[in-house]
């Protein structure tokens, strides 16, 4: 247990679990001792998140760092989904997307049941007979695969037809002529950046040693060419710090060439960035009880449901800017509506865009960079490669996969010591699912001791899991917790300080953008919530008047130049817009090797 101080009273001890400021200065304190690592894994997006938990529960001692807030880059932009990949089944890709459900069923009911809910999907039906009966069998191939995944197990419910008014009166706003009927199959959805938060805390519970804002600027090696660790650049403190490691894995996304560079600039994996763009509008916009499934010239268009809002897209377009910095562009949101509003009744317009948001898909370039086939495990969507002996990089893949992503890159780490340490993932469950039915069971006591809204406690419950009683007990001892916060009353006062004190944010972004995420949920991006989140981050970070001021400088700032980028058509004009405060969003700036 580790000890740290409370806004009001005694200092109180902090669970493993718990990330705050204190626990990340002992974690690079410890990752730099004498005794070094055994992986240190740079990148705290997903895939490193998963791969830390995956390391450190095979009694590994695990380090993992990120240049910024955890899923601070392409983790926190996806479409928010769980899926097998239906689309790849018309390329016939079983095993791939087999492997998907399986990973789909195991968030869905044992590792994650908090944060990955099942959603229904529509698949308009323009022909009667022949599309229904090809569609037909392509969703019923997806159930079965689903329910052989989970050995036997019906996870999600299976495919139902409609006719055209059936369709209509799942999905009114729908334009009558767009379809003849539909088939309904159901995916599932997810809290990304929340998702990448519980992996890291539940990494943590079980020993590693994570620091978010903390850079990788070197690579160290021996005399022979092997990666011995790493210097580590406190982003906030501006310290440098030496961790030796016996295995160096490089899981930086969209960063990945630049990350290899820090060792050997003609080896590794090759990555390009393509963008995707999603819209996000308010829930009472479009009247439906199901999502939309739409295959585009491109991509694919999703149109998916939650609580409060309707989560539109997406793009896949080349990505050539400076990837710390992508933006929805005015092109970007004119092909999202233009789709959308091909089959919606209602049609959207600008000025229904609650927000946008845009993230960078790494896309793994056929081959490696020296082409050595003999340190390299390749699947069908991701790549394990040696960038240098005592370094491996990872890339490719989705966030569905995340855990046999994890997986491979220990595995390709330990080599033969593998198989007798192997990956126990499969029956871990993160943070919040331990308990989560029971907790699910009381929630309309919860609601009335609280005099909350059911839609309330689903909300808590579906971001903490059974980790909602953490905010009960604050409310208990202060029931000013309790409050909504002023000027965005979906949230608790309660969540801006478990944001803090238990989830590692360290700035005003990190909460309103990967914690209670108004970032997508209001117009001006929850800078009305700014002060009074401040104030409570203040009195628990020990922030004076300047600080809080810089704070939100550097949040209105970012808010004016997303406004002003949405408004031109290249990336490279939006792109250039986007400024911030160095000291709060770091720009990655990549050292060398020695």
């Amino acid at each position: 247990m580790r000890t740290t101080s409370a806004t009001q009273g005694a200092p109180v001890k902090t669970p493993a679990t718990h990330l705050t400021a204190e626990t990340r200065a002992e974690a690079l304190a410890a990752m730099s001792d004498e005794e070094g690592v055994d992986v240190l894994v740079i990148g705290g997006g997903v895939t490193g998140a998963g791969i830390a938990l995956d390391a450190a529960t095979r009694g590994l001692r695990t380090a993992v760092v990120d240049a910024g807030d955890w899923a601070s880059g392409t983790s926190a932009w996806s479409s928010k989904l769980v899926h097998g990949g239906l689309r790849y089944l018309l390329n016939l890709d079983f095993k791939l997307v087999a492997e998907a459900l399986k990973e789909r069923g195991l968030l869905l009911t044992s590792l994650a049941p908090h944060l990955v809910k099942a959603q229904p999907f529509l698949w308009p039906l323009k022909m009667p007979v022949i599309e229904r009966s090809y569609s037909a069998i392509g969703i019923g191939m997806y159930d079965a695969m689903a329910i052989a995944g989970a050995r036997g197990k019906k996870t999600v419910p299976t495919q139902k037809h409609y006719s055209k008014k059936g369709a209509l009166r799942l999905f009114p706003d729908i334009k009558s002529s767009e379809l003849t009927g539909a088939i309904r199959f159901y995916d599932a959805r997810v809290d990304d950046a929340r998702l990448v938060i519980d992996l890291i805390r539940t990494a943590a519970g079980y020993g590693a040693l994570a620091a978010s804002r903390a850079q990788v600027t070197r690579i160290a090696k021996s005399p022979t060419g092997r990666v011995e660790g790493a210097v580590v650049t406190d982003l906030e403190a501006g310290r440098e710090h030496t961790v030796r490691a016996k295995h160096v894995i490089n899981a930086t996304g969209v960063w990945t060439e630049e990350t290899e560079k820090l060792a050997a600039p003609d080896s590794g994996l090759q990555v390009l960035a393509s963008k995707g763009v999603h819209i996000v509008v308010p829930r009472e916009r479009i009247n439906a009880e199901a999502g939309i499934f739409l295959r585009t010239e491109k991509s694919v268009l999703f149109i998916i449901p939650w609580q409060r809002y309707w989560v539109i897209g997406t793009t896949d377009t080349p990505y050539d800017q400076d990837v710390a910095r992508p933006v929805a562009t005015s092109q970007d949101i004119d092909y999202i509506l233009e789709h959308a509003n091909a089959i919606l009744d209602k049609p959207l317009t600008r000025e229904d865009i609650v927000s946008t948001y845009a993230g960078l898909r790494p896309l793994l370039q056929p081959g490696t960079k020296g082409d050595d086939t003999q340190s390299t495990k390749v699947s069908r969507e991701h790549t394990v490669t040696e960038v240098a002996p005592g370094m491996s990089a990872i890339a490719g893949g989705k966030l569905t996969t995340y855990r046999v992503m994890a997986r491979d890159a220990v595995d390709f780490a330990l080599g033969s010591a593998a198989k007798i340490r192997p990956s126990i993932t499969e029956h871990t469950p993160l943070v919040g699912a331990h308990g989560y039915e029971a907790a699910r069971a009381r929630a309309g006591r919860i609601a009335e001791e609280q005099g909350w809204t059911a839609a309330r406690v689903d909300s808590l419950l579906d971001r903490y899991g059974a980790e909602i009683d953490d905010v009960l007990d604050l409310i208990r001892e202060d029931s000013s917790w309790g409050r909504p916060l002023e000027h965005a009353p979906m949230f608790l006062r309660a969540e801006a300080l478990l944001a803090v004190r238990h989830e590692g944010a360290l700035h005003l972004e990190d909460v309103l953008m990967r914690r209670v995420r108004l970032d997508l949920e209001q117009r001006d991006r929850g800078l009305a919530a700014a002060d009074e989140i401040l104030e409570i981050m203040a009195a628990e970070l020990g922030w004076d008047e300047q600080r809080i001021a810089k704070e939100k400088d550097s949040y209105a700032t970012r808010v004016r130049d997303i406004d002003r980028a949405e408004e031109l058509d290249d990336d490279a004009g939006a792109s250039g817009i986007i400024t911030a405060d160095p000291e709060i969003v770091p720009r990655r700036t990549f050292g060398s090797g020695k």
